[in-house]
């Protein structure tokens, strides 16, 4: 699992360095296999600056070629040979200095060294948009419009991104970490710090639109959905796209790539329907007959075994719950009303469907571990508010929030004396409680040495008093324990 430092830092304040935040969470139990870099336009366009033509002439030996000097800093000027038809004096121009590396869109990276063209010196390169990756564009050098002194950087007119990403090997109990929010509550339990999550205000314009949903299969425990209309499906901004790009994801248009910004950030897959393909306005969730034939977004058809759990209209099944919509349903260029969905489904049936079909998406990783039921309407209304930015529309439904049975919380009763013994460090009463609360655990029917932690929603791999003794023992560090003097090294 990749983890972005740039997001995460959204979520809790951190000025550790990479390798400091890896270790932080590997003593904690989220093991860091590797840190690798991330820069928005490949090689950070290091070398190239912000460089004005100052003169701009005919070369003497070939028709073709201009020689140009170029401001390259204060009391810097280089001599260039320019073979682009659009250089003219005066122009704020891309430089490569000699030394640079590019990387161009087509073709492998190659090095600016100072050389004779033609006989004539020439000591850097002024750049078209594919020949240092920000483009494919190769019909004239980039003309910039700004008032940026020469020499600056070229990474800084074009806001480069730079980050690092953290590898994570998760361990199939801890569903609750698989995204930025719950790496982001682990680092919390170590530091004190705060997390901070985004407020979402949504403003409901009308009810015009509303889906209908049916809950056939209790293999649904909860479901929620909201219709935005009037938007308009484009590229995302480019700091969606870098976050997506960061940790390995390919962006897609705006809306989809909205709902993987939230499957991601804060751990709840969802999926976004066009609201024209959904027919007879109503959202089935249920099981189809063994043969059913279902054709996924990936093209292939598929026959059901009748063990996969649904997402049906008035026609058919639209969506395989959990684990990857229907080819028809999805998200076109011509969208303009959307229909969002946020669900939980019991994990096992993600799981069996999944392993059915040969299916391994983000959604079905983490649903079939199990997701917070408690954040649904959360995420749901995130997600609204960034399509409502980004792609504009207007929420013309009321949420739909189907949660029949609330989820009983798991009550957990704990002895301090169990968890010092079997920790082996009089650990104060006190410290356990404060791990545990910073972990979101409760604490009721408190007597001092015994107490009830009641687990948050999120953690479904804590249920006995054990686990809750590998959470504090996880948390107060296993660096912290001494060895005892009975050890021996045979």
């Amino acid at each position: 699992m990749k983890i972005s430092i740039n997001r995460l830092k959204e979520y809790i304040h951190l000025t550790e360095s990479p390798a400091e935040i890896a270790a932080l969470l590997t003593q904690s139990g989220l093991e860091v296999e590797s840190i690798d870099s991330f820069v928005s336009v490949p090689g950070g366009l290091e070398g190239m600056v912000i460089g004005e033509v100052l003169t701009c002439e005919k070369h003497p030996d070939a028709d073709k070629l201009s020689l140009t000097t170029v401001a390259i800093g204060p009391d810097q000027v280089s001599q260039i040979v320019c073979g682009a038809s659009n250089v003219a004096a005066g122009q704020k121009v891309v430089v490569a200095t000699v030394g640079a590396t590019l990387y161009p869109s087509n073709g492998e990276p190659f090095e600016i060294k100072k050389a004779k063209i033609r006989g004539q010196v020439s000591e850097g390169m002024i750049c078209a948009e594919d020949e240092i990756g920000i483009g494919t564009s190769h019909a004239g050098i980039i003309v910039l419009d700004t008032d940026l002194p020469n020499g600056t950087p070229a990474s800084a007119y074009f806001e480069v991104t730079q980050d690092q990403i953290l590898e994570i090997g998760l361990t199939p109990n801890r569903a609750d970490a698989a995204s930025h929010w719950g790496v982001a509550r682990d680092i919390r339990a170590v530091t004190g710090l705060p997390v901070q999550l985004p407020s979402p205000a949504l403003v409901i314009e009308s009810n015009a639109h509303p889906i209908a949903v049916e809950i056939k299969d209790a293999g649904c425990d909860r479901f929620c959905g909201i219709t935005i209309d009037g938007i308009q499906v484009a590229p995302s901004p480019n700091w969606l796209q870098e976050r997506l790009q960061a940790i390995g994801l390919r962006p897609i248009n705006n809306v989809v790539d909205i709902t993987n910004f939230i499957c991601h950030g804060v751990g709840q897959p969802m999926h976004a329907y066009d609201w024209n393909e959904i027919k007879g306005g109503k959202l089935i969730v249920d099981s189809l007959p063994v043969g059913t034939l279902f054709k996924t977004l990936d093209g292939v058809e598929r026959k059901l075994t009748g063990e996969e759990l649904m997402i049906c209209d008035a026609s058919g099944a639209i969506g395989m719950a959990g684990v990857m919509g229907g080819e028809d349903s999805g998200i076109k260029d011509s969208t303009t009303r959307v229909f969002l969905e946020v669900a939980h489904f019991k994990p096992e049936r993600i799981r069996k469907a999944s392993q059915i079909h040969g299916l391994k998406t983000d959604a079905s990783f983490r649903f079939e571990r199990g997701t917070d039921i408690q954040a649904k309407l959360f995420a749901l209304e995130y997600a609204a508010q960034l399509i409502q930015e980004l792609a504009g529309g207007k929420i013309t439904s009321e949420p739909i929030d189907f949660y029949p049975t609330q989820v009983a919380l798991v009550e957990i009763p704990v002895s301090v004396r169990r968890v010092q013994q079997y920790i082996g460090v009089e650990l104060a009463a006190e410290r356990i409680k404060e791990i545990l609360t910073l972990l979101d655990f409760k604490i009721e029917a408190d007597k001092g040495d015994e107490f009830v932690a009641i687990s948050p929603a999120y953690r479904v791999d804590v249920t006995r008093e054990a686990d809750i003794i590998e959470e504090i023992l996880r948390i107060h560090g296993l660096d912290n324990i001494p060895l005892s003097d009975h050890l021996s090294a045979n």
